[in-house]
């Protein structure tokens, strides 16, 4: 065999031109998938999921429950009758607790990025986080019973570091958090690799 090109034979013992029939075979070839495109795993900015609002609002009641009850017999003890500020306090607190969730989640953002993971959230003070992926250890999708009963699943994205070593996002639909798993373990992979280089 010839070797023509000085790395590939393109002719066999007979002098007849190989190169169109490697040029098929390598058409043929199903395309490599070991290296994730960047760009296709990043994208705009995304919002958590409405019903999200829904369990705020019911965590809220149940800590504006707790708050009642406690006021209720702290008031009754000091002064009879006065087990009537407990109501008061459930009131305030679970208003205040839906209010508070809807300004949350209005204010919630995360976008994935090219080289990290950004999320804008908080009402009162705003945080404003930055995990790069070669920081990220590994992702968890978590759904528990109140979340199932809405519809949604938290994304639990463990980074190494000594404060703020995990960031959660919460109010994604099963679907939405299950993407986000796989595409922050893919751009994990790859920031590990440019990192290793």
């Amino acid at each position: 065999m010839d070797d023509t090109n000085g790395d590939r034979t393109t002719t066999d013992w007979s002098g007849t031109d190989l190169r169109p029939a490697i040029r098929r075979v390598e058409s043929d070839l199903p395309p490599d998938h070991s290296t994730p495109d960047i760009e296709a795993l990043t994208g705009d900015p995304q919002r958590l999921e409405p019903a999200v609002q829904g369990v705020w609002a019911i965590q809220s009641a149940v800590s504006a429950t707790i708050l009642g009850i406690i006021a209720a017999v702290v008031f009754s003890v000091l002064s009879p009758g006065g087990a009537w500020v407990g109501g008061v306090v459930f009131a305030l607190a679970f208003v205040l607790g839906v209010v508070f969730a809807v300004l949350r989640y209005r204010v919630w953002m995360y976008q994935v990025r090219s080289d990290s993971l950004y999320l804008k959230r908080g009402v009162l003070t705003r945080v404003n986080t930055v995990a790069p992926y070669v920081r990220i250890q590994h992702v968890d999708t978590r759904r528990g019973p109140l979340e199932r009963t809405f519809g949604l699943a938290t994304t639990v994205v463990y980074t190494a570091g000594s404060r703020g070593a995990d960031v959660s996002i919460p109010g994604l639909t099963p679907e939405r958090a299950d993407d986000l798993q796989t595409r922050l373990k893919h751009l994990a992979i790859a920031a590990e690799g440019e990192d290793a280089v």
